[in-house]
C-alpha cells in the first residue's frame, strides 16, 4: 500500500489558505498548515525545517498584506528562497504557487510584486507550478469597507471574480496532476482560473452593498498617477482565452451567505 501524500500549506491561516487546508483534509491528505500563528515563519525560517519533514509538496498561498510594491517583493524574495531550501533539504518534490491574473501585465503595486514571486519560484531548486487566480469574491468586501457615510466610491474594472474556496480547489488538483509542466511555455502557458462571468468590480461591489445598505457610485475615470490605470480599465484583470472558469458567479456566491 503506498503512503499518502503529506502537503504542507503556507499562509494556511490567510483567505485563501484555509480553504486549502480544508480541500485536502476533506479529500483525506494529511496537511501541515504553516503560518506564523501555528509557530513557523516563512521568512526567518523559524520552525520551517521541523514543519517540513516528512513532506512531500509544498502549496505557498502565503501573501502580503499591503499594495506597496517594495515591501511586497521583499517578502516573497524572503519567503521564496526560504520554502525553496528548506523544501529541497527536506526531500520536497514540488511546490505549488498561487498567483494573480494579471501579474505579467502590471508594472507597479502588488501584482508587480507577484510577477517577480512567480519569477523566483521558478528559478528555485524545486519544481514550481503556477496557478494564477482571478479576485477573489471576498475581495470586493474590502473596497466596501472603505466607504464613508454609506457610500463607497468602487473602479470600474473589468473582472471575473472567483471564489477563494475555487482557487483552492484547483491549487490541489493542479498539485496531485501528473502532466502539469514544470516550466511554462507558449505551448504550456501558466494555467489560469476565473469565475464564470464577466462584470466590473463595481456591480459587484453593487450586489454586495445592496445587502450592507452601502450605495455604489463607479468610478469611470482613470488615475492619472497611477502609472497602471489604463491596463486596470483596458481589462487587465480578465483571464486569458486558455483559462479554467468555475462558479460560483459572484451573485450565487453572495446569496449563498444568507
Amino acid at each position: 500500500m503506498s503512503r499518502t501524500i503529506t502537503f504542507a500549506v503556507a499562509g494556511a491561516t490567510g483567505r485563501l489558505g484555509r480553504h486549502i487546508v480544508d480541500v485536502l483534509t476533506e479529500r483525506g491528505y494529511e496537511t501541515v498548515p504553516m503560518s506564523r500563528a501555528c509557530g513557523v515563519d516563512i521568512v526567518t525560517g523559524q520552525g520551517l525545517a521541523e514543519a517540513l519533514t516528512g513532506v512531500d509538496v509544498i502549496i505557498d498561498a502565503a501573501s502580503w498584506p499591503a499594495s506597496d510594491q517594495q515591501a511586497a517583493a521583499e517578502f516573497f524574495h524572503a519567503s521564496t528562497r526560504a520554502l525553496h531550501e528548506a523544501g529541497r533539504k527536506a526531500g520536497v518534490s514540488h511546490i505549488v504557487v498561487a498567483s494573480v491574473i494579471g501579474a505579467d501585465r502590471f508594472a507597479a503595486g502588488f501584482l508587480a510584486a507577484k510577477q517577480v514571486h512567480e519569477q523566483l519560484s521558478l528559478a528555485g531548486p524545486l519544481p514550481a507550478r503556477i496557478l494564477r487566480a482571478a479576485q477573489f469574491h471576498e475581495y470586493v468586501a474590502e473596497h466596501l469597507d472603505r466607504q464613508q457615510d454609506g457610500v463607497a466610491h468602487i473602479p470600474a474594472w473589468p473582472s471575473q471574480p472567483v471564489s477563494a474556496r475555487t482557487v483552492a480547489e484547483a491549487l490541489a488538483d493542479l498539485a496531485l496532476s501528473p502532466d502539469a509542466p514544470a516550466h511554462p511555455t507558449p505551448e504550456t502557458p501558466i494555467p489560469e482560473i476565473a469565475g464564470p462571468r464577466k462584470e466590473t468590480l463595481a456591480e459587484a461591489a453593487a450586489l454586495l452593498g445592496a445587502r450592507r445598505g452601502i450605495r455604489v457610485i463607479a468610478v469611470d475615470t482613470p488615475d492619472a498617477n497611477d502609472p497602471d490605470a489604463e491596463t486596470y480599465a483596458g481589462g487587465g484583470l480578465l483571464p486569458s482565452p486558455h483559462a479554467k472558469l468555475a462558479g460560483p458567479s459572484f451573485e450565487e456566491w453572495v446569496a449563498s451567505r444568507g
